[in-house]
This record gives C-alpha cells, sequence and structure tokens, in this order.
C-alpha cells in the first residue's frame, strides 16, 4: 500500500481514536514493502513530534476543518506537511504521492484539496512556518499541561527535556555477562564494523552510532544481547541482586529487568509478575531467547495475597506503572494520550501499590521504586510520602529534601527514569 495512506491511518488511530503508536504501527508496517516500514515509522513519529506546529500550518490553509468519515485525509495532509518541512525528500515527490495517496484511501474527489493545501504551503512556506511557532504548542510541540509542569519542575532545564523529546533515540544495548563481557562483545561488533560507545554507570550497555536490525546483532538469536535503554539497565545497580535470594519484579513487562537479574544472578529464585496477561508473553518469549527460569504471574500488585503465599521476599523490584513522560522521544504519542488527571490517579495506584509491596519484603530487605516518568509527583513526592506513613523504612539513594535519583531524557543519551532504593529495617 501507499505508505503516506497507511501513515494517515495510523495517525487518525492514534490522534482521534486514542490507541498507542506502539500498538498500531506495526501491523501497519505490514502493510507496505518491507523496504518502506524505516519510512512510515519515520512520517508517523514526526508528525506526533510536531503535531501542534502541522495543526497550526493546516488550519490556516484550509476554510473548514474536514470531519467524520473524512478526517483520515486531514491527517494526510498532515504527513504531506511533515515531509516537506522536516524531510528530505523532494517536495515534488512528498506532494506527488501524498496526493496519490487519496486514491488509496478512497476518496478520489479530495485529490484536488490534499494537492491544492500542500502546494499552498510550498509557496508561503516560510511565512507559515514562522505563524506556526508564534505559540507555544506549536513552538515547543508539547501539550500546555505538560510544558506548564516542565516549566514548574525543571525551570533551568525544561527546554532541554523538551528538545531531547524531539530526538531520535539511541539503541541501547544490554550484554548478556554469562556469554559475553561487554568489552568482548564490543569487539565482535567492531570487527563486523558496527561502531559504539560505552556508559559510565551500566557496566553491561553498549550504544550503537546507528541502530541496525536485531538480527545483524551477533548472536542475538542464542541470547547474547538484548536491547534496552541504559537508564533501564541501572536498575540493577540500585537492587544489588545475590545468590539465591528470592526476588520479586513487581510490574515486569516485558521483562527486560527480570532477564537482567538473572545475568548477573543465574540461582536468583526471580519472581516476575504483571496485571496484563498479554504483556506477559513478552516476559516468557524474552527468557526463552535468554535461556533463563523465572516464575511468571499474573496478578494485581495492590492485591498480592491473591497471586502469592509463598514467603516474603529478599528484594524487591518495584516498576511502578507511571505516565512515561520519560520516554516521549521514543512513544511520542504519549504527548496527546495522556492528560493532566493522569497523573493525580497515577499517583493513587503507585502509592497502593508501594504499600502492598513494602508488606511483602523481609525484614532487612530492599525495595527499588523505579519509574520511566519525569514527574515529581510520581518520583521525589511519592518517596517522600511513602517515607512519611513507613516507619520502617530507609532511604538509600538521594537526600530527604531531594530523594531518589531523577535522569532526564538525553542525560548521557538515556531515557529519562527515575530510582530510589528503600531498605526495612
Amino acid at each position: 500500500m501507499n505508505v503516506r495512506a497507511v501513515a494517515a491511518q495510523v495517525i487518525y488511530q492514534v490522534v482521534d481514536q486514542g490507541q498507542s503508536l506502539s500498538a498500531v504501527l506495526p501491523p501497519a508496517q505490514q502493510k507496505v514493502a518491507p523496504r518502506d516500514g524505516a519510512l512510515l515509522q519515520e512520517i508517523c513519529y514526526g508528525v506526533l513530534r510536531w503535531l501542534p506546529r502541522l495543526e497550526s500550518i493546516t488550519q490556516s490553509l484550509m476554510d473548514k476543518p474536514l470531519k467524520g468519515k473524512q478526517r483520515v485525509f486531514h491527517h494526510l495532509i498532515l504527513v504531506g506537511l511533515y515531509q516537506i518541512s522536516f524531510m528530505r525528500i523532494p517536495p515534488h515527490a512528498a506532494v506527488a504521492e501524498t496526493v496519490d495517496a487519496t486514491k488509496v484511501l478512497k476518496k478520489p474527489q479530495l485529490r484536488g484539496l490534499v494537492n491544492a493545501v500542500l502546494r499552498s504551503y510550498q509557496r508561503n512556506q516560510e511565512a507559515l512556518d514562522t505563524a506556526a511557532v508564534t505559540h507555544d504548542a506549536g513552538k515547543y510541540g508539547h501539550p500546555g499541561w505538560l510544558l506548564k509542569l516542565l516549566q514548574n519542575a525543571y525551570p533551568d532545564q525544561w527546554e532541554q527535556v523538551v528538545e531531547a523529546n524531539h530526538e531520535k533515540a539511541p539503541m541501547w544495548l544490554r550484554v548478556n555477562r554469562t556469554h559475553h563481557t561487554r568489552d568482548s562483545y564490543r569487539a565482535l561488533l567492531t570487527d563486523i564494523g558496527i561502531d559504539t560507545d560505552i556508559h559510565s554507570e551500566a557496566e553491561d550497555a553498549l550504544k550503537l552510532a546507528s541502530p541496525c536490525d536485531v538480527t545483524a546483532l551477533p548472536g542475538f538469536a542464542d541470547g547474547w544481547v538484548s536491547v534496552q535503554d541504559a537508564a533501564a539497565q541501572l536498575s540493577i545497580n540500585y537492587l544489588k541482586p545475590q545468590s539465591g535470594e528470592l526476588i520479586l519484579d513487581c510490574c515486569a513487562a516485558p521483562g527486560g529487568k527480570t532477564c537482567h537479574i538473572l545475568e548477573h544472578q543465574a540461582d536468583a529464585k526471580v519472581v516476575a509478575m504483571d496485571v496484563d496477561a498479554t504483556r506477559l508473553l513478552r516476559v516468557k518469549e524474552n527468557l526463552q531467547r535468554l535461556q533463563l527460569n523465572a516464575q511468571v504471574i499474573c496478578g494485581d500488585a495492590r492485591y498480592p495475597a491473591d497471586w502469592w503465599q509463598g514467603e516474603q521476599f529478599d528484594r524487591i523490584l518495584l516498576d511502578a506503572p507511571c505516565s512515561a513522560t520519560g520516554v516521549i522521544r521514543r512513544h511520542p504519542d504519549i504527548k496527546w494520550l495522556r492528560r493532566a488527571d493522569d497523573i493525580a490517579q497515577l499517583v493513587t495506584l503507585q502509592s497502593e501499590i508501594m504499600d502492598a509491596m513494602w508488606a511483602q519484603l523481609k525484614s532487612g530487605g530492599t525495595m527499588v521504586y523505579a519509574t520511566c516518568s519525569i514527574t515529581p509527583q510520581e518520583n521525589s513526592e511519592q518517596v517522600t510520602a511513602f517515607l512519611a506513613r513507613t516507619r520502617d523504612a530507609t532511604l538509600k539513594t538521594g537526600t530527604v529534601d531531594k530523594p531518589g535519583r531523577q535522569i532526564l531524557p538525553g542525560q548521557e543519551n538515556m531515557d529519562g527514569f527515575y530510582y530510589a532504593e528503600l531498605t526495612k529495617a
């Protein structure tokens, strides 16, 4: 199928229907030629990164908005504008291919409208681009509520966070130390012309100079290496798993951290729990590829009595459900699917899970609270509130004034992440 037509359908499903990009993009990529899969991804990610700017330009060029069954053509226009404004595709080719998509979308009568809007943009691009960034949403590509949250939380850094959210995320690898050291696997990559960088703290991490297909990685099918951001790999530095311990990975899907624990301590007794049975299939797939063993359980973390009757855990990694505002560069749809009132609901859920998991932790045990969020409400404020109501909890990361560690997007090329290590008296 025409790549632009498929891209318009994907954007429509995300923006108008509220579906996740990670859910709708993979099946959409099956509709286009293999060589066009990357182009489809680039267009979809790009439109979602710069949605307010593209919407503003579209409104300036049209007398009235497209509604109802014609809405997908509104998104087709956004697809065309993004190509002309941000991509290296020759404008005439971008216009021609986008206009041709009207036939695939079975509304050839809209061909003239799409063509007129895109050519009008070409003629007046400089003026239209300037007008589109006169408001904050168009300039920064973030919804107002999120921009305000970032400005309040990070008055000196919010612009860097916004800029990092617009960058393409690097590809980080986690070397399976049961097969290779990081340096020996790095040498294998160097031998086949793949350049990498190391991380200052994540001892198993390698950053590829350029992303590649996992099938090009030596031993990927045999479990020598996995794809995981360096920030997520730091969980092992805080959890510090030991031989023979009973360890719970709470909210574990898709299982990257579960596997990392076992790569460090193969004889640990690891339980991977998540509320989503479908996503737990990914945990099992990862364990199988890496030839690791863990007990996989489906359950609600707030009610452990429903799914766990064993002894208390030595260590718990609580990778809590969160707003995912630290991984926007990987999931730009988060900006448009999240709402301001989601944060308060997530804070309540996180609080309930923290209390339930603390009761499952042995005296002297360690719980690591983690999120891929950058909102203080979900992170430092959440931990402060937990410490205030939990007498036998001691903070091991950060200070009373600034509990835990907040990693911001782009910091040493990492995703945004938060960690707080807590021990039980």
